[in-house]
C-alpha cells in the first residue's frame, strides 16, 4: 500500500511543476507584452489569476472562502497570511479579483527558469541578508501603491519548518501599513500545509478553507503603534488555525 501512496506522491508532484509552467509557456507572448509597462500591469495580473486557478484545480483542489469584509474595487491594501505551501501564491491570486497586487518575496527565486523571469519583473525582491535591499523594498513598495496597486507579504519572512505553527512576523508589512495608512487584511490558509506542503512525499487533494478576516485600518496609528498592530494580526491569523485545527 505504501508503494502505491509515493508513486502517487511522485506523480502528482511532477504534474504540479507541468501545470506550473506549460501555461506560462503557452502563454508567454502576452505575459511579455504585460510586462513591458506599469499601465498594463492589471492585464498582468488578469493572466495571472488564470494561471493560478488552472494550478489549484488543475491538482484537484477546490476552495471555500469565508470572508468577512468585502474589498472595494480599485482600492490599496496590505495584504498578510501564514505561509506553509506553494499553494499560498496561487491562492492570493485566485481570491483577490478586483485589486491587483505585488508580491515581496524572495529575491533568490527569480533564478527558477521561465518562472523567475516574469518573478523578478513583477514582484518586489528583498535578500533578507541585506540591509540595503531591505530598505529598498520600501522605496519600491510605495511605488507600487502610487500606482494604485496593492502590496502582499507573508509576514513571517519564508516558509518556516513544518514543526513551527506559525512563526513570529516581521515589520515590514505593518511599518507599510501606517506609513501609507492603507488597511491591512489579514489572511488565514489553514489546510495548505496538510494539502501541499514543501515536503515531498505528502499532500492530498481536496478542499482549502480560506479565511479573509475583518480589515484592520491604520490611517489613526502612529508609527510607535506598530509592534501593537503586527502582534494584533498575528493572534487573528493564530486564533483561527487553532479553531481550524481543532
Amino acid at each position: 500500500m505504501k508503494i502505491f501512496k509515493i508513486m502517487f506522491w511522485v506523480l502528482w508532484r511532477t504534474w504540479f511543476y507541468v501545470l506550473v509552467l506549460i501555461p506560462i509557456i503557452v502563454m508567454f507572448p502576452f505575459l511579455f507584452l504585460t510586462i513591458l509597462s506599469k499601465k498594463t500591469y492589471p492585464q498582468f495580473f488578469w493572466l495571472a489569476r488564470k494561471w493560478s486557478k488552472i494550478i489549484v484545480f488543475g491538482m484537484g483542489f477546490y476552495y471555500k472562502i469565508d470572508q468577512d469584509q468585502e474589498f472595494e474595487k480599485g482600492k490599496s491594501y496590505i495584504l498578510v497570511s501564514n505561509h506553509t505551501s506553494m499553494l499560498d501564491i496561487m491562492l492570493m491570486f485566485a481570491i483577490v479579483k478586483d485589486n491587483p497586487f505585488v508580491f515581496v518575496g524572495k529575491a533568490e527565486l527569480s533564478k527558477i527558469p521561465v518562472l523567475g523571469f516574469f518573478y523578478k519583473r513583477t514582484c518586489i525582491l528583498v535578500d533578507r541578508s541585506n540591509g540595503k535591499s531591505r530598505y529598498k523594498v520600501f522605496e519600491s513598495a510605495q511605488k507600487k501603491i502610487n500606482q494604485g496597486l496593492s502590496i502582499c507579504i507573508f509576514p513571517e519572512g519564508g516558509v518556516p519548518h513544518e514543526s513551527i505553527f506559525l512563526d513570529t512576523f516581521k515589520d515590514g508589512a505593518f511599518r507599510l501599513a501606517i506609513e501609507h495608512h492603507l488597511a491591512i487584511v489579514p489572511i488565514t490558509f489553514p489546510d495548505n500545509k496538510k494539502r501541499f506542503s514543501y515536503t515531498f512525499l505528502s499532500g492530498s487533494m481536496g478542499k482549502i478553507r480560506i479565511k479573509i478576516h475583518p480589515f484592520v485600518e491604520t490611517k489613526d496609528l502612529k508609527l510607535d503603534k506598530k509592534l501593537d498592530l503586527r502582534e494584533q494580526v498575528r493572534n487573528t491569523i493564530l486564533n483561527q488555525l487553532e479553531l481550524f485545527n481543532t
